[in-house]
């Protein structure tokens, strides 16, 4: 393989890793999140608001807590926890706890009232 096909291919997978990198930091943070159990949205709630509330499904239970304008799943009866692995997210890709058919969506963009550099 010439060096200059492989200097190619290098620089496409860098430029995928990036791609990957930025989409899963997300964008900016969200207002709402709805929150989905086997298809059906169940509940929209505020991030702004603290809270902590449960969701029953036939496939399990999830735990899931609202704090400092931040959503994450704190307990859960599924058997690997990547839903609660995910930790606290305002924004970007949905936690998803498959086995328990639950799936927790950022709506709505938050207004930013100034940013500090």
């Amino acid at each position: 393989m010439k060096s200059r096909t492989l200097g190619i291919l290098l620089v496409a997978a860098l430029a995928v890793c990036l791609a990957l990198a930025l989409a899963v930091q997300g964008g900016q943070d969200a207002a709402t999140a709805e929150i989905w159990s086997d298809g059906t949205l169940i509940r929209t709630v505020d991030l702004t608001v603290d809270q902590v509330f449960t969701v029953e499904s036939a496939a399990g239970i999830n735990v899931i807590t609202v704090s400092g304008g931040e959503i994450a799943v704190t307990e859960a009866s599924c058997p690997d926890h990547i839903c609660m692995d995910r930790g606290y997210c305002s924004g970007g890709l949905p936690i998803v706890c498959l086995p328990n058919g639950l799936v927790i969506q950022f709506t709505g963009e938050s207004a930013v009232d100034a940013a500090a550099g």
